[in-house]
């Protein structure tokens, strides 16, 4: 059994054996942290998988508690409908609030959840309906075929129940397209965008889903203690969870337990221990804890939970058994017109990037695109897959006009991008890379993916990315995590990754940089394969003997204009192109 396996039944034999064997007092702690986890179980899966900062989630934890008292107290409902309710009333703010803050860059996405976690702080404290600050008492127990939960040690049981639910939903959702979407979005949307996911959608859905387990926390936490005032759920707490959050591990599902168990533990213990040692009652614990903090993030930014993980390695993903194939996208006839760029221009601010330039790609196609450096090629690239739409002009793909189409819309039309600077996602395998690639063939969502329900898509999608990391030549190296590869490799994975999506135009951005020359033929051979199995290629590169050697036809730029395009031929003889070149050989330099 796997180092990870026998982690996995050792928490599970603690959480079975620990509330009987603990007194009284520490089974109340071992609930604290059960219901902290699952609050920042959520707060992993926003913040440090999807990137996306919140100080508000003390504030969502309120929600699901006030909901609750407020419905057994006031109106005589059942608890567990009521946490219903609670999830219901989270998920209508959490939906407004995300909507509203959601499209938020940079530092004003924090700021947002910092005012907006203040407001329902105060919300909670001046409504009279809600006890004030006072807050509300007499919250009854949960009951369940006849069992109450009031017992500190059957209560413990079920709220590591409720966490341990939380988790396996959560690890479920990260093993799929839609927790691969969720990874892109961490490095920008960029690449997300570009192999068909809706960033904005997700952003969204996961905000709502961080906020629903911190709502069952809150149900927990209320009928835990009988009794809700603000307090708990205050700025201070939210930035309390995020600190448990970046000590375990803001990236890893159990680092949210792990991180948890020490600031709640930690924090307990200092409390005895630091008046006994220092004389007085001050609060030195959150000094303490403030420097265990900064040590961690200074040494061990990725949380202890990663240092854990280094000594007990994953292995090899698992792969699915008897996949059904995905269905195969046809490819156009040959001489069809697959791109057509009719008189492009991109301005930046008084700067012409890309200034009238018009050509066609046709299917089964290579054209290589080339200039000097700073000529609008990558530019160019960007107009076609919509990341930055045309000023002017016309882009179409197999005849329909894309020009201000989103880039994920015209990626589900056919076309399949590599970067100029490798984007990849370096702590996931080959074949998770690679898998992103498909994301636009599959169409399991969240809920899906939550319930594990969509095992079947994943397992052919699996089966494509592996087929396309053995075109590459990486097959044996699926399960490497991709930080780990050389430039080279990287950019051969992210040819892997765009042909998972069996495009019908592919476009490579300088491919061959960081190759060696064995690993240049061997891309020359695969472009000349997938020309013969119909895929339509542009390509821009630096290398003039493989392009030379590769394309049917050029497209010369220069200083964001259209220069020349013909055959490799025509283009060498072409007196305009030789002087862009400084009056260099062609064939050595571009």
């Amino acid at each position: 059994m796997k180092g990870r396996a026998w982690l996995g039944l050792l928490a599970v034999a603690g959480a079975a054996l620990l509330p009987l064997l603990l007194p009284v007092f520490q089974v109340t702690l071992l609930t604290n942290v059960a219901i902290a986890a699952l609050t920042v179980v959520g707060l992993v899966l926003l913040t440090g998988v999807s990137g996306l900062t919140s100080f508000g989630q003390a504030a969502f934890m309120g929600v699901g508690a006030y909901t609750t008292a407020v419905l057994t107290t006031q109106a005589g409902w059942n608890p567990w409908l009521t946490l219903v309710a609670g999830m219901g009333v989270t998920s209508a703010v959490a939906a407004i609030l995300g909507l509203a803050t959601l499209r938020m860059q940079g530092h004003y996405l924090p700021l947002a959840t910092i005012a907006w976690g203040i407001s329902l702080y105060y919300v909670f404290g001046n409504s009279p309906q809600l006890g004030g600050f006072t807050g509300v008492r007499g919250i009854p127990p949960i009951s369940l075929f006849g069992l109450t939960f009031s017992d500190p040690r059957a209560f413990a049981y079920l709220a590591l129940l409720f966490l341990g639910l939380g988790i396996i939903g959560a690890q479920f959702l990260l093993s799929s397209r839609t927790g691969r979407a969720l990874r892109a979005l961490r490095t920008g949307t960029v690449v997300a965008e570009a192999f068909g996911a809706p960033t904005f959608r997700l952003r969204v859905q996961v905000f709502v889903l961080s906020a629903l387990l911190a709502s069952v926390a809150g149900w927990l936490y209320a009928h835990q203690q009988r009794f809700v005032n603000p307090t708990p759920f205050g700025l201070n707490v939210g930035i309390e969870y995020l600190f448990m959050a970046v000590l375990g591990g803001a990236g890893h599902i159990w680092g949210a337990v792990a991180g948890s168990a020490i600031l709640i533990l930690l924090r307990e213990g200092l409390q005895d221990a630091l008046p006994r040692l220092l004389g007085t009652g001050a609060n030195f614990e959150t000094v303490v804890l403030g420097v265990l903090i900064i040590l961690v993030l200074q040494f061990a930014p990725r949380g202890l939970w990663a240092l854990m993980e280094r000594l007990i390695p994953a292995g090899p993903p698992r792969l699915l058994p008897h996949p059904a194939a995905l269905p195969a996208p046809t490819l156009p006839s040959p001489g069809t017109p697959v791109l057509e760029v009719d008189h492009a221009v991109k301005r930046f601010g008084g700067l012409s990037a890309v200034q009238d330039v018009s050509f066609t790609v046709n299917s089964g196609e290579i054209v290589g695109l080339i200039g000097p450096n700073g000529a609008g090629k990558s530019t160019l690239f960007n107009l076609i897959t919509g990341v930055n739409p045309a000023t002017s002009g016309m882009v179409r793909i197999l005849g329909r006009d894309v020009t201000r189409l989103p880039a994920r819309t015209i990626h589900r039309l056919g076309v399949a991008r590599t970067f100029q600077h490798v984007r990849l996602f370096p702590e996931l395998s080959l074949l998770e890379n690679a898998m992103m690639g498909g994301y636009a063939r599959g169409r399991a969502g969240m809920a899906q993916s939550l319930l594990h329900l969509e095992r079947r898509e994943e397992a052919a999608l699996q089966q494509a990315a592996l087929a396309a990391l053995q075109r590459v030549g990486l097959q044996d190296r699926a399960a490497d995590r991709a930080g780990n590869l050389a430039l080279g490799q990287q950019r051969l994975l992210e040819i892997a990754r765009a042909l998972t999506a069996e495009p019908a135009l592919l476009l490579l951005d300088e491919p061959a940089a960081g190759l060696r020359y064995g690993e240049k033929a061997e891309l020359s051979a695969l472009l000349r394969r997938l020309r013969e199995e119909g895929m339509t290629i542009l390509i821009v590169e630096h290398d003039m003997d493989l392009v030379m050697n590769l394309v049917d036809r050029l497209v010369v730029m220069n200083s964001g204009q259209p220069l020349a395009q013909g055959t490799p031929a025509e283009v060498r003889a072409n007196a305009a192109v030789r002087e862009a070149y400084l009056g260099a050989d062609v064939e050595v330099n571009a």
